[in-house]
């Protein structure tokens, strides 16, 4: 996928928790995050980023969807993880997932509107998708803080899959140079317990890797089946 017209820019720091300041243009501007991680490894003084106008005015000026690592970036836009991965599905990208079509966004299962509801065959699956931009090592890691949204969504999922149904988590590892994802015990050592349980009921636990070249401002899919250490 490739991004229109991005635009180069410097953070300068969190304003709060969908806004940080940016050195665009020679000026300094509010830009909005979809991600609503802590993101200490990006959201950092001095680190380049990415952004990219917004369609409507709005608050801020731009968007910032991608932060330099390395000679790529990895991206922390969550919409535009999941445009990415809409794409893929769709043009059967994704071995895993190549007899699935997505029905509806934000199902609702239980007390919980999970991303999607796909049909995969003869089958019905609840798919819900998670942000994994955090770097140790090779492995992508999720979360970088306690997340009880998260871990309300596991459960979710589970309950669905031990009376029945299907369900399948997906962790987005977007950002370059990560050969394996894993949970972040350290930061919600819940979350870990939750996905270990969730695994050994019958939900399916998938991985895909993407980062972003602003050499030619593409989007990359890397691996669309990153492995996934639970243990």
């Amino acid at each position: 996928m490739r991004i229109e017209d991005p635009m180069n820019c410097v953070i300068l720091g969190r304003v709060n928790k969908f806004v940080v300041r940016v050195l665009l243009e020679g000026r300094t501007r509010r830009a909005y995050i979809s991600n609503t991680g802590r993101l200490p490894e990006h959201i950092v003084e001095g680190r380049k980023g990415f952004c990219i106008r917004p369609k409507r005015p709005g608050k801020t000026d731009c968007l910032l969807f991608s932060v330099r690592e390395d000679s790529f970036a990895a991206i922390i836009d969550t919409q535009l993880q999941m445009k990415v991965f809409e794409k893929a599905l769709g043009t059967s990208l994704i071995p895993w997932a190549r007899r699935c079509r997505i029905l509806s966004r934000n199902a609702k299962l239980g007390t919980s509107l999970i991303d999607y509801l796909l049909e995969c065959g003869n089958q019905r699956v609840y798919l819900e998708v998670k942000s994994a931009v955090m770097k140790e090592g090779e492995n992508a890691l999720y979360p970088d803080c306690p997340s009880s949204r998260g871990r309300k969504h596991v459960a979710e999922l589970t309950e669905q899959v031990e009376k029945g149904g299907h369900g399948t988590m997906l962790f987005i590892a977007a950002l370059p140079g990560v050969k394996a994802f894993r949970p972040n015990k350290s930061a919600d050592p819940e979350m870990c317990r939750l996905l270990t349980r969730a695994s050994e009921a019958g939900v399916d636990v998938r991985a895909l890797g993407m980062y972003y070249d602003p050499n030619d401002s593409y989007v990359y899919l890397f691996n669309p089946d990153l492995p996934v250490n639970l243990f």
